[in-house]
């Protein structure tokens, strides 16, 4: 046998490998049940309009469970159970809008019908979601998805358009979310899109639109 072909041979042994100990690793991330959100309680909506900001620096303290879901609830869960409606709107309730989860321990997709987090991929995503420094080192970053395949016959430039205002409905009720709860958050367009989309595998149907970041504000100096 030709040294070329042992060499390719022994690169694709490698190869698969890698490959078999990826997909190990990846069935190392299991689900998150996440706690059924809070529904009562929080801060009157004036006082949060009055409070929402953007800020652009984190402590790197990870959110608890419960804020967790209370965050992905408020953004974009399941507030009519008869329907499966959703806490903000989408152009003829096509729901066509994903929200990923980058987390430190790995990237997971959304499901608000059991209030869980779907295990993606085991990596930590978390600076490829944005081109600032400070991205990397926040606790957790949203990524918003829009699923083309779930909007109606209708020509790519509404699909585009109809998916970025829904995609500013949950941010919106991400940004006063954090006002209530104290955390800090910024959503952000400057993503390499078509490098991140590859990292999660997305489809071709499947755009990113922006990313949100949210944590805890860093203590005062004084603290």
């Amino acid at each position: 046998m030709k040294s070329g072909h042992i060499l390719r041979i022994s690169l694709i042994g490698v190869a698969l490998a890698l490959a078999v100990a990826a997909a190990g690793f990846a069935q190392d991330l299991k689900p998150i049940k996440l706690p059924a959100a809070e529904m009562k309680g929080g801060m009157p909506l004036m006082e949060a309009l009055k409070l929402r900001q953007t800020q652009r620096e984190y402590s790197p303290v990870k959110l608890p469970p419960q804020i967790l879901s209370n965050l992905l609830w408020a953004a974009f869960g399941i507030n009519r159970q008869e329907t499966g409606k959703r806490t903000a709107p989408s152009a003829m309730n096509w729901q066509e809008t994903d929200i990923y989860v980058a987390l430190e321990e790995g990237l997971y997709l959304y499901d608000p019908t059991d209030q869980i987090l779907e295990p993606v991929l085991a990596q930590d995503l978390r600076a490829d979601t944005g081109m600032q420094p400070f991205v990397g080192g926040a606790p957790v970053n949203l990524v918003f998805v829009a699923d083309y395949s779930r909007i109606g016959r209708v020509p790519d430039e509404d699909k585009a358009f109809y998916s970025a205002a829904d995609v500013g409905f949950i941010s919106q009720n991400v940004y006063l979310y954090c006002a209530s709860a104290g955390l800090a958050t910024v959503v952000r367009g400057y993503v390499d899109k078509d490098a991140l989309a590859k990292k999660m595998g997305l489809r071709e149907n499947q755009k990113i639109l922006l990313a949100q970041t949210v944590g805890y504000p860093p203590p005062a100096e004084d603290e």
